[in-house]
């Protein structure tokens, strides 16, 4: 292969990765192309992009890129990319293919990179998605101010149904005068 087809492709790798931060480098060998293009089409509908790159020229773009993914270099390799976050693309790919009876023996998940950083896969899919991750904080910053409302709520609301209830009961009529005493 020339140098000028070799950047060609190392260009088109950058401009098809540059600003990816999350993905999941795996090895995939031996799958039925009626089976990989059915996956990938499912993949595809749920915002996941799979992409089969040569290792020499994939190591120089991410090189580039700022991303190291150390001895991931070996064998086929086939990087998956997409969904909202790492953990929704680690959960997808297990279900659809790491998990699959049609890709048994077939897949091997080689890394999870995650922000730029090298993931285990294991983690991958126990991390919170991005809308967990906000439901976190929220549950977390909710929890006390409700506490605190209830708080502040509970006794006002105490004395207000006592005060309810007093002012409903019928009013009583005033006692009758005891009797005088006649004066000796």
């Amino acid at each position: 292969m020339s140098k000028k087809i070799k950047q060609m492709q190392m260009d088109a790798l950058a401009k098809t990765f540059d600003g990816v931060r999350d993905m999941v480098v795996m090895s995939v060998s031996g799958v039925d192309s009626l089976v990989d293009n059915k996956t990938r089409l499912d993949l595809l509908k749920k915002n996941v992009h799979l992409h089969m790159v040569k290792n020499s020229l994939a190591r120089r773009v991410f090189t580039q890129l700022g991303i190291d993914m150390g001895e991931v270099w070996t064998g086929p390799t086939t990087i998956a990319w997409g969904a909202n976050s790492v953990a929704e693309l680690s959960r997808t790919l297990d279900q659809a293919i790491v998990r699959s009876d049609k890709f048994k023996d077939k897949v091997k998940v080689k890394t999870v990179i995650a922000e730029g950083e090298k993931v285990p896969f294991a983690q991958a899919l126990t991390m919170p998605t991005r809308l967990e991750a906000i439901g976190a904080g929220l549950a977390a910053i909710l929890g006390p101010a409700s506490a605190i409302c209830g708080q502040l709520i509970g006794p006002a609301g105490q004395v207000a149904g006592q005060i309810q209830t007093i002012s409903e009961k019928p009013a009583e009529a005033p006692a009758a005068a005891p009797a005088e005493a006649p004066a000796p």
